[in-house]
């Protein structure tokens, strides 16, 4: 996704119309308009403002992801099995309803699952505040994993609609949903800087251009 989609994508999440966001950056709205039809790029200050505006990084902003991530699992085979692996026990666990076991630490919530040489974990504390961490081994030793926080902010927050987003996870966007998701009245939004080894991030769900939920996550590559 380029720069020019995440813009406007980002901007209609929010419930902004062109106007409303040229408001807030002190531009015209052609000059908004020029941006999402990538006809012209804003300069290194506009892209700060829009970065603090939309709590997202530059980085985010003006990298394209799916290069990023395709370019790395070309390079190494063992990644992209391990990426493959991730996706895998994503839709096999949390996100899918499936494979809770029991607690392995005084009142969580676990789920774990296995395939040939690899096994999933993740386990997390809380309910509506929340903390975790999931982790992949591979022929018993430690490859990867990955450290999260979150909360709920308001009662209209859906957990299945997250679960339902965080289904939707691909080789572009493999830590927790795509970039953008929606469905109905709520909207997912995933932000990344870093690659798979090496990654920190922000999810949030909007309901009705509210936002009800956010989570911040890191991990990478335990080698």
């Amino acid at each position: 996704m380029i720069f020019s989609e995440k813009l406007q994508l980002i901007r209609k999440s929010k419930g902004m119309t062109q106007e409303d966001l040229a408001e807030k950056l002190g531009v015209s709205r052609q000059a908004v308009a020029k941006w999402e039809s990538g006809q012209v790029y804003p300069d290194i200050s506009n892209l700060i403002q829009i970065s603090n505006l939309f709590n997202v990084t530059v980085d985010y902003l003006v990298r394209d992801q799916e290069c990023m991530i395709s370019c790395e699992n070309n390079e190494d085979d063992d990644l992209s099995k391990l990426i493959e692996f991730r996706l895998e026990a994503n839709v096999n666990t949390y996100a899918a309803y499936m494979n809770e076991t029991d607690s392995t630490r005084l009142d969580s919530h676990d789920f774990s699952y296995s395939s040939g040489s690899y096994t999933y974990h993740d386990t997390y504390v809380g309910g509506e505040k929340f903390a975790g961490e999931e982790a992949i081994w591979v022929d018993g030793k430690i490859q990867y994993a990955m450290n999260y926080l979150g909360r709920v902010l308001e009662q209209q927050f859906s957990g299945d609609f997250l679960k339902e987003a965080l289904r939707k996870a691909d080789k572009k966007m493999p830590y927790w949903g795509q970039e953008y998701y929606q469905s109905g009245e709520y909207t997912y939004k995933c932000s990344v800087t870093g690659d798979f080894s090496w990654f920190q991030g922000y999810e949030e769900i909007y309901c009705n251009n509210v936002k009800v939920y956010e989570c911040y996550f890191h991990g990478g590559i335990m080698k």
